[in-house]
């Protein structure tokens, strides 16, 4: 029996009525429920959606001065779709700025890879951060410009000068800012460097929204619901920085034509007291529509004013690491408290010569830190790297030299609450393996043992040296931040952590730096009615050397620790001590005698760069 061809048919024309249905069915289920591109278009021609912006967090220093705060400013933004026979060039002209800038802009925010969260019905930022005044002149004539609309916000202000490297600033966020964080969108502002990135979260706040009714042509009618609808904005949280501005400030002042970096800590706490690094900028140039151009000037200035030192700058700590070998050598038992070398100019061995200056011979510890006696520490480090009875080989000898150092704060970030800190470098046996093929002694790497070699160190770190010092054994990780309002610190900043080495050692090494400002090197750093117990370093250099200092005081119940480090600033003595001394002073008392305030002059009169060789 012949097949009817039509039953086939049937078939076929069934399926492609199903197949149409289906599509349909899957074209309204991504228009209804998957995009909400129609629901925009509805949404709105009804209501007007305002994002609330939430008042950023303010800033204080530990004396509750007020140092960063918010100002009115004002956004101009628009819907696109809303936008008919545009004045271009009136709006350029309202607004202040040429075709071509508005052009640009106009062609960023359609580009969907620069601006993701692009629609045509909802509000797009055109230009950020109006003044009061370029607002009222732009308000009058906002009739004029259907579409567009004036957002008010708030931009950072900043009460003083000084701080910049640790306040940080604010700006607009970037495409990748807005990917890793949904909370963002174009226009928005985010913390770039400094507690302003570290702490965005707590600063930033949440953000609120307003939802008015429109007519038919699109006249507001007032609030949705009465603004049972609304969401309010919830301010970001205060900060207290354990910062002292006066402190920063005068640190701020001593640095003036130098290049280096000044670090105070309060050894109980771990909070930073001061943190300069020069050269330094105003943060007042990171503010406003002019932030752009005055941060690639700064970024092109060749002196890297916008290089945080204290946490980027990695340097040899020269003599201040001898306080780090001495606690070694004590609980490693290579040394006790009466152990002498003898120091004939230097070390002498092998035909190996490591220079020292005119003191006593034969030296033990407590002397030698006051002289800072290049000799004896030599000396110490080739006992400890050549003692295979101990230790089996210079490998494992390596090893716990470093996990020493290690303990005490160096060769890894200390974790402190702002972005950049770089880990300096404290090498091991698996360095030197790879250095020297396997072939190498405690001869060979002998200048690690006075901060100098591979050995680099962060200011910040070298402070810490000290606080760890005045604490006789222990330091909190140091941070900027001392209370957030109504959240507690991380726990990192609340709990100590212990170096191998023991108390009954550090006090040693506390003799021996209260003998270097009695008797010593630090004589400079003798303060009437303090006892300061310091440390001079003076780090070898290509050109001329660095100066530097660490120490605290005072010494039996320490209030501050304090790291100075000069850029080819000569010997410790001659910036190092005096400046840190002041440092010390100022905090301690409050004040500076009117003989400190003259040396301070004389500091400041003291350039070792100048604008003209830039």
């Amino acid at each position: 029996m012949k097949k009817n061809p039509f039953e086939t048919r049937k078939y076929v024309i069934g399926s492609v009525v199903v197949g149409i249905v289906l599509v349909y069915i899957l074209r309204l289920f991504s228009l209804q429920i998957v995009s909400d591109e129609y629901k925009q278009h509805a949404d709105s021609n009804a209501f007007l959606k305002k994002t609330q912006y939430p008042s950023r967090g303010i800033i204080y220093d530990r004396n509750d001065s007020l140092l960063v705060y918010n100002q009115p400013a004002y956004d101009v933004t628009f819907i696109p779709r809303e936008i008919t026979n545009l004045d271009t060039l009136d709006l350029c002209n309202a607004l202040g700025i040429t075709r071509e800038q508005f052009d640009k802009r106009m062609k960023d925010i359609r580009n969907r890879n620069l601006n993701p969260g692009y629609s045509r019905y909802t509000h797009q930022t055109l230009l950020t951060q109006l003044s009061g005044e370029e607002f009222s002149v732009f308000q009058e004539k906002l009739f004029r410009f259907p579409g567009f609309y004036i957002q008010r916000r708030s931009i950072r202000q900043y009460t003083c000068d000084v701080g910049a490297h640790v306040l940080g600033d604010i700006a607009e966020v970037s495409k990748k800012d807005i990917a890793n964080d949904e909370y963002y969108k174009r226009g928005d502002y985010i913390g770039k460097q400094g507690i302003e990135r570290s702490y965005e979260k707590q600063l930033r706040g949440e953000k609120g929204m307003e939802i008015l009714l429109r007519d038919v042509h699109g006249r507001i009618q007032g609030r949705y619901m009465d603004g049972a609808m609304d969401v309010r904005s919830t301010p970001g949280k205060n900060l207290k920085l354990g910062l002292d501005i006066k402190l920063q400030a005068l640190g701020e002042r001593l640095l003036e034509g130098k290049i280096g970096s000044i670090v105070a800590i309060e050894p109980k706490t771990g909070e930073i007291l001061c943190m300069v690094s020069a050269p330094s900028f105003d943060p007042h140039l990171m503010v406003g529509r002019q932030r752009g151009d005055n941060h690639l000037k700064l970024s092109h200035d060749g002196w890297k004013p916008l290089l945080n030192r204290a946490i980027m700058g990695t340097y040899p700590p020269g003599s201040t690491f001898k306080t780090s070998q001495a606690l070694t050598f004590l609980e490693e038992g290579i040394i006790t408290e009466h152990t002498v070398y003898p120091c004939h100019g230097g070390f002498v061995h092998r035909g190996l010569r490591v220079g020292c200056h005119a003191h006593g011979s034969p030296i033990p510890v407590i002397p030698s830190l006051a002289t800072s006696c290049n000799a004896f520490y030599c000396w110490g480090l080739y006992y400890m790297i050549g003692s295979r009875s101990k230790y089996g080989s210079v490998q494992n000898a390596m090893n716990r030299w470093r996990d020493y150092m290690v303990s005490m704060g160096f060769g890894y970030p200390l974790g402190v609450d702002l972005p950049g800190e770089k880990r300096g470098l404290i090498p091991n046996a698996q360095y030197y393996d790879k250095a020297y093929r396997g072939s190498w002694n405690g001869m060979t790497i002998i200048s690690i043992s006075i901060g100098q070699g591979e050995v680099n160190l962060t200011p910040l770190q070298i402070a810490n040296l000290g606080a760890t010092i005045a604490n006789r054994g222990w330091f909190i990780t140091p941070h900027v931040v001392k209370e957030i309002e109504g959240e507690p610190l991380d726990s990192l900043y609340t709990t100590r952590r212990y170096t191998m080495a023991s108390e009954k050692n550090y006090d040693i090494v506390v003799k021996g730096m209260r003998e270097a400002v009695l008797n010593g090197t630090c004589r400079g750093a003798n303060l009437p009615g303090i006892e300061v117990c310091g440390k001079t370093g003076t780090a070898q250099n290509r050109g001329k050397d660095h100066s530097i200092f660490m120490g605290f005081a005072p010494k039996d119940d320490p209030q501050i620790a304090v790291a100075v480090y000069v850029e080819n600033g000569g010997f410790g003595a001659t910036f190092g001590v005096p400046i840190g001394a002041l440092i010390m002073e100022q905090y301690i008392n409050g004040e500076l005698s009117p003989e400190s305030q003259a040396k301070v002059d004389y500091l400041r009169e003291r350039p070792i760069y100048y604008d003209d060789k830039r």
